[in-house]
């Protein structure tokens, strides 16, 4: 297994949402390249939260945004740009768990695992 990159080991890391009401806890983390400069992330992750019983998902996040290729790729990415790139995958995972009982893109996108 190739080493993972300094965004792949970030895109990584357990996190929590801005109010702190939820916890995703990653499990996993495959990221695919594709050769448009595109990536697909998915995710295996336990979603912690206040008040409400533990579940298990896996989210397949498409991301589209190619200005970023360089940042996903690079052995040190500039820290700014990775630090971008972390808060907007990350809100793009809190966007799609937000929205996943309603929105038919959004509950497509993740499946709840046993």
């Amino acid at each position: 297994m190739a080493a993972r990159t300094p965004a792949e080991q970030a895109l990584a890391r357990s996190c929590t949402t801005g109010d702190g009401g939820t916890r995703f806890e990653v499990a996993d983390l495959s990221v695919v390249h594709h050769p448009d400069r595109t990536a697909t992330f998915a995710y295996r992750l336990t979603v912690l939260r206040q008040g409400g019983r533990d579940e298990r998902w896996e989210f397949t996040l498409h991301w589209d945004d190619k200005s970023f290729a360089d940042v996903l790729t690079s052995s040190a990415p500039d820290p700014e740009r990775l630090r971008q790139l972390v808060h907007l995958v990350r809100t793009l995972l809190e966007e799609r768990w937000d929205t996943k009982g309603y929105n038919r893109r959004s509950a497509k996108m993740g499946r709840r695992r046993t």
